[in-house]
């Protein structure tokens, strides 16, 4: 299928359909061993291969690098080496124990479900990677079971695939790079810090077949938690590694930490957990290797291509529309491990921003409790395999090339820092615009789940965007997050909605951390100001009960006393309405709120029998949607309880006496007493009631005062975090800025031990022409001083006075060319001084730099030996004389002298044409003119006329000078007597 040349990651189960091929079947429990080789790697295979016994059940598939138009004859080389089959892969073959596959030129070789499937070659970037490509296929399809080995090559391929299988609990083995051929691919591969044995070739078989023979690789998940004693020792294990590192993994998934420790065990021939225990208690180091092997270091850049590319469409554009111009926008990757990820949303930051064509300030911070994977991603420097993931365009605008890798542009590399930081026991970062927290939630269990979602919600800004791992998802927290796209994981924190009151760490030990209950995040933060409190108190004491939902039916707020209508449920805790309401209301209550939403509008139930305390009331019900002014998300609603019981006062019968029409006096004293005591019990009341009025305003004030408290309280609490976070940021800024104080300090050492070793002089002179800096060198021949620092070069006086250096200098900066020329100091030495265009490294001109080279003693020996060649010219038999092309005689010697007659005063006021004969009057002119074209004159006889007259036979040599640009200014000719010679002979 063509489609399947597209492939740039490892086969997907959907992409490919499994070919029977005609081979034996065998079991699935042998173990399928991948090996990249390139350069070297010949001789290297045949070592290995010559040391793996006839009867291993173990599959090996090697992977090189081949020449597309090669006929390999690896197999039958490799054959003559080994008792195993050795077979060239084709496309659907099974994979089998006992043999050797071997993958064809041109060809990109994937595993799935143990069968080889063949692909065109992936060259993103120019480069194809087919180690990689397998490595990552195989750690898919095998899992824990994965092992890849690298061995012999250059550059870096296999790296990326050695990170994958690690990432799903294999193992990996390297070539010593010591004892490689070409170290370059296990150099590399051991950089990563994954590698589990490093070891010569020689050695690799037995090592090898040590690992399979453990219990790990037969039957993996031989812990059982469930077993007695083993909690136990897992225990003891988390307390080491929290002794060593200062991480607590014991809230990680069972299964991860299970595989992880029992691949340890594995790896050191042990049996048990309490081996391992001793083991770890006696190896140090041994801490520091388990705590990588628990990290989930496995990442990519863009990884996951369709969810980036919908999160920079939709995420990043609706971040960027929200922004002022001046606002910065903030960014939160969480376990970033080497970077690749928090480089991936600056690249889409980057994108976005010049595609809107709104550029605001990006902060990105990425945090991860690896120091030595934050150490890589500081560094920003990746392999050549990265071409990968990344495209060719983006390689061209945020990569630069040097020495075989990709080195992150400075304008990427400085909107991220990156810190080393614990989600779990460290503050979080707050504000943030985007939090991307990947891969990540999948390995911890559910508690702290909840407990890390929590936090990131509370760490994103209203409307924020959550990005989170394939796998990932936000659970029972839909009240706090919408999906943006639910199937990509990528989520905007509802608007409307206050964050919960979390327990979010602040660096306390972990027994302290634990006694934070989760439950916590169920409380709403409010504040109350004076008009809240009034309105509050005015509902409280005569509206009628009622409550504020969500669209789930989960309340959000209660008005009045709910008593009468609403129950906690039993069991786990819930603020479900319909779980709390009584019997009597659920039908009511659930038909009204369902006819409230689906039409829109209030709706209403009259006249509802509800028990409460062994008594009937009767409640009306009305249920309220409420308006969509941009405030909470749809769906809310007020549902209001309404007590409309009769009061029904018992009849009093009073007895009346009969009354005689004459009333004793004693009667009548009585009657006057109990009407005092009537009254006095009335003034009695009044004056209870005028109490009980105040005590009662007193209670409210008191309530009121208490509020306020709770609400400056929860100001102050929230205040402390935005303290704490913001500290953090500040020590995390703090310690880029070293990191790169540091750089900076190491490179000002090694200039200045550069300069200091050439003993070259030079004066580096900013925009302004005022010195900046110079060597020792220059002090010296220039006099300065370092109180000559910020002058300009002008008001200094130099010790060459017949030059205008600062003239020169700004002659530099006008025409941005490179100046040289060669000067005389005061003291009569040659200088030859050298002036350019400072360059920044964004290619900013900042100003000149200008050497000075002591060149007396080449000019010393170059005027000895002109003196020497104008002595023998000067004492040459033959007449030997210089002319300009108009044929100005500009030099003559004795030679001519005696020739022709003439002194050289006479001579130097002559022209060439003088000594000719009338018959050659033109032959100098043709001669010079023949010169100027570039052409050849070979010497020639002719005839010349001395000062008395007398012509002579002479013989010709012309010689062209020119000028330090080769440009021809002067002709020198050498005439000899031919009459004097044929004396002679």
């Amino acid at each position: 299928m063509p489609a399947k040349k597209k492939y740039s990651a490892p086969v997907r189960k959907a992409a490919i359909k499994s070919k029977e091929h005609e081979r034996p079947e065998a079991g699935g429990d042998f173990p399928i061993v991948g090996i990249g080789a390139s350069a070297g790697g010949l001789e290297t295979l045949q070592v290995f291969f010559s040391k793996v016994p006839a009867n291993v059940d173990i599959a090996f598939v090697i992977i090189q690098h081949l020449s597309p138009k090669y006929k390999s004859i690896m197999a039958e080389l490799l054959a003559k080496h080994t008792p195993l089959s050795v077979r060239q892969i084709e496309d659907g073959m099974r994979v089998l124990p006992g043999c050797v596959f071997l993958n064809p030129p041109d060809k990109n070789v994937a595993i799935f479900n143990r069968s080889l499937h063949l692909m065109g070659p992936i060259k993103a970037s120019g480069i194809n990677m087919p180690i990689d490509f397998f490595f990552r296929s195989l750690s898919e399809d095998q899992k824990e079971r994965a092992i890849g080995i690298i061995v012999s090559g250059t550059a870096s391929d296999g790296t990326l695939g050695i990170k994958a299988i690690k990432g799903e609990g294999g193992m990996a083995m390297a070539e010593d790079p010591d004892t490689a051929k070409y170290d370059g691919m296990p150099r590399s591969a051991v950089a990563t810090g994954l590698i589990d044995f490093i070891v010569p070739v020689e050695t690799m078989p037995q090592t090898l077949l040590e690992y399979i023979k453990h219990p790990f690789l037969s039957s993996p998940g031989k812990i059982k938690l469930s077993e007695a004693g083993t909690q136990q020792q897992l225990n003891k294990i988390f307390a080491l590694i929290r002794s060593a590192t200062g991480h607590d993994f014991s809230k990680y998934k069972p299964n991860t930490i299970q595989r992880r420790i029992e691949r340890r065990l594995a790896v050191h021939q042990l049996e048990k957990l309490s081996d391992y225990v001793i083991y770890l208690q006696k190896t140090p180091s041994e801490a520091q290797a388990v705590f990588k092997d628990l990290l989930i270091g496995v990442t990519s850049f863009f990884r996951d291509p369709e969810a980036f590319k919908v999160l920079g469409q939709q995420g990043l554009e609706k971040l960027l529309q929200n922004k002022k111009a001046n606002e910065p926008l903030r960014c939160w990757v969480v376990g970033c491990a080497t970077g690749e990820e928090a480089y991936s949303l600056a690249m889409l930051f980057v994108e976005a921003m010049e595609q809107s064509n709104k550029h605001l300030d990006v902060q990105i911070f990425a945090s991860d409790i690896d120091a030595l994977a934050i150490e890589t991603a500081r560094r920003g420097v990746y392999p050549d395999s990265i071409a990968t993931d990344v495209s060719k365009e983006r390689l061209s605008l945020f990569f630069t090339r040097e020495q075989g890798a990709f080195k992150v542009k400075k304008k990427i590399r400085d909107m991220i820092v990156f810190s080393e930081q614990s989600i779990i026991k460290d503050p979080p970062f707050s504000k943030m615009d985007l939090v991307s927290c990947r891969n990540l939630l999948i390995y911890l269990d559910v508690e702290l789940q909840k407990k890390i979602i929590t936090l990131l919600h509370y760490a994103l800004n209203p409307k924020g965007v959550l990005f989170l791992g394939s796998a990932e998802s936000i659970g029972e927290f839909g009240d706090l997050f919408e999906p943006l796209d639910g199937k990509l994981k990528i989520y905007q924190r509802k608007a409307g909605n206050s964050h919960p009151v979390i327990g979010y760490p602040t660096g306390r030990g972990p027994d302290d951390q634990a006694k934070s209950q989760p439950e916590e995040a169920s409380h709403v933060r409010r504040s109350f100001d004076l008009r809240a409190l009034a309105e509050k108190t005015v509902l409280d004491q005569y509206a009628p009960a009622a409550v504020l939902i969500n669209d789930k039916y989960d309340i959000l707020h209660f008005v009045g006393r709910t008593e009468k209508y609403l129950v906690p449920p039993t069991g786990k805790p819930s603020f479900n309405l319909l779980n709390m309401a009584r019997l009597d209301l659920k039908f009511d209550l659930t038909a009204g709120i369902h006819q409230a939403k689906s039409e829109n509008k209030r709706t209403t139930r009259k006249g509802i029998r509800v028990e409460y305390n062994g008594t009937f009331c009767i409640v009306d019900l009305s249920v309220s949607p409420l308006p969509d002014k941009g405030e909470l998300p749809p769906g809310h609603l007020l549902v209001v309880f309404e007590d409309r019981t009769s009061a029904h006062p018992a009849d009093d019968a009073f007895l009346k006496a009969s009354r005689g029409k004459t009333k004793e006096p004693k009667a009548r004293q009585l009657e006057q007493d109990l009407n005092s005591t009537r009254e006095y019990l009335r003034a009695t009341i009044e004056e209870l009631e005028t109490s009980n009025e105040e005590l009662q305003s007193t209670n409210e004030e008191l309530q009121s005062v208490n509020e306020e408290l709770q609400s400056a309280n929860e100001e102050l609490e929230t205040s402390k975090e935005e303290l704490q976070s913001t500290n953090e940021e500040l020590n995390t800024v703090n310690t880029e800025l070293q990191n790169k104080v540091h750089e900076l300090s190491r490179t000002s050492d090694d200039m200045n031990n550069l300069l200091t070793a050439t003993g070259i002089a030079s004066i580096f002179l900013d925009i302004r022409l005022c010195i900046k800096r110079y060597t020792a060198a220059a002090a010296r021949i220039i006099k300065l001083i370092p109180t000559d620092i910020d002058r300009p070069l002008n008001d200094l006086k130099t010790s060459f006075p017949k030059v205008d250096l600062a003239q020169k200098a700004q002659s530099v900066l006008d025409d941005l060319n490179t100046f040289e020329m060669q000067i005389e100091s005061e003291d009569h030495i040659q200088y030859q001084v050298k002036a350019m265009p400072y360059r920044t490294a964004e290619n900013v001109i900042d100003g000149v730099v200008m050497t000075f080279i002591n060149i007396q003693p080449q000019f010393s020996q170059a005027e000895s030996k002109l003196r020497r060649f104008a002595t023998v010219l000067e004492d040459s038999n033959d007449a030997i004389m210089v002319q300009d092309f108009e044929g100005r005689i500009l030099a003559w010697n004795k030679g001519a002298e005696e020739m022709y007659g003439w002194t050289e005063a006479e001579a130097l006021k002559m022209n060439a044409a003088d000594l000719l004969p009338k018959d050659k009057q033109n032959e100098f002119q043709t001669l010079a003119d023949t010169i100027k074209r570039g052409e050849t004159v070979r010497s020639l006889q002719t005839r010349r006329k001395s000062k008395t007259g007398r012509i002579l036979d002479t013989w010709l040599t012309i010689t062209l000078l020119t000028d330090k640009n080769g440009r021809p200014v002067q002709i020198a000719t050498t005439e000899r007597d031919l009459a004097w010679l044929t004396e002679r002979a």
